[in-house]
């Protein structure tokens, strides 16, 4: 079984972290978490607090052992940057980036074990959309009966659909398009050769 732990928007760039995950990457949660702990990084302990996050994710979620773990997959992608202007010499300015990391963590069991029911019953697609399809179907019957109760007069029936008619706009027509078109067009070109002396 996977258990997934995820980290966004930290403000570390993505190469920083990314020398501490390569050495990290498919060892035992345990034998990484001790490496992490001793490692002389400042990023060592961001991502030492997501494997424990990810650990514990996977005892209390599932009810899974720690010790059977391992680091299947660790990605470190880039989120977005924050722009800053730094002054410079005759009146210059260069841009900073302050960038951010996300951090996307996969635990997997070395030997697989038997899902524990955590009192949470997921329901397929297929059920979900039968039990929507029962509900609109008791819904659409109650509809029906409240009309057979209810008589209404054809005629009013009539007035109602011409009274939510909604006529066409005028912008809709193509003849106002044409016309719109060629105004367009032509104010254009007047506005390019026109005299610079006026």
């Amino acid at each position: 079984m996977q258990v997934a732990a995820r980290l966004n928007n930290l403000r570390m760039t993505p190469r920083k972290i990314r020398l501490v995950t390569s050495l990290v990457k498919g060892m035992d949660a345990k034998q990484a978490q001790s490496q992490l702990r001793f490692m002389n990084k400042k990023a060592a302990a961001i991502v030492l607090k997501l494997l424990n996050s990810g650990l514990s994710n996977a005892k209390h979620n599932f009810n899974l052992s720690e010790d059977n773990f391992y680091i299947s997959s660790l990605q470190v992608e880039a989120g977005p940057s924050l722009k800053r202007w730094l002054p410079r010499a005759m009146g210059r300015a260069t841009p900073i980036l302050k960038r951010t990391c996300n951090i996307n963590l996969v635990l997997e069991e070395k030997t697989p074990s038997k899902e524990i029911f955590t009192g949470i019953k997921k329901k397929s697609k297929i059920e979900k959309m039968k039990e929507a399809k029962k509900e609109t179907g008791a819904a659409e019957k109650s509809v029906v009966e409240k009309e057979e109760t209810i008589s209404v007069v054809p005629e009013a029936r009539e007035e109602k659909r011409r009274s939510t008619f909604v006529p066409k706009s005028f912008g809709d027509s193509e003849q106002s398009k044409k016309k719109f078109f060629s105004r367009q067009t032509l104010g254009n070109i007047k506005r390019v050769f026109r005299r610079k002396s006026i």
